[in-house]
């Protein structure tokens, strides 16, 4: 069990760490066997893995703000609704709406992520 105030430190350091294009950040959260999923994948991403898909994200956009609707706190972890708002390199922009399910290791650092959202909203990244 963590503090709340501990939960919510990690949460607002991994999306300020994306938002700033702090990949290193970003792997610093997380923990060395974490497992991430996201729908539609068949399986869990693995922390390489999962980095560069954080990389392309980054890569693929100038600007990226979250827009938190909600954040509930529970033992080990949180879950958060927002909306992911991205500018693409090419200027197109990008209103995501995510839920998003974290919880951490024994050790403090993110040890799963469950994310759901619409694959198509990326659509306009893409092209």
């Amino acid at each position: 069990m963590f503090e709340a105030d501990a939960i919510a430190h990690v949460a607002d350091q991994l999306f300020a760490a994306i938002e700033n294009s702090d990949t290193s950040a970003v792997a610093r959260l997380w923990s060395d066997d974490i497992a991430v999923w996201r729908i539609g994948a068949s399986r869990d991403r693995d922390k390489a893995r999962a980095l560069r898909v954080i990389d392309w994200f980054i890569d693929a956009t100038s600007e990226r703000r979250y827009q938190i609707l909600d954040r509930q706190l529970f033992d080990d972890g949180f879950v958060q609704q927002h909306i992911l708002h991205a500018v693409g390199r090419a200027g197109a922009s990008i209103a995501m709406r995510v839920c998003i399910v974290i919880k951490l290791g024994a050790n403090g650092l993110i040890s799963r992520i469950d994310e759901y959202f619409d694959p198509a909203d990326l659509a306009p990244l893409l092209s």
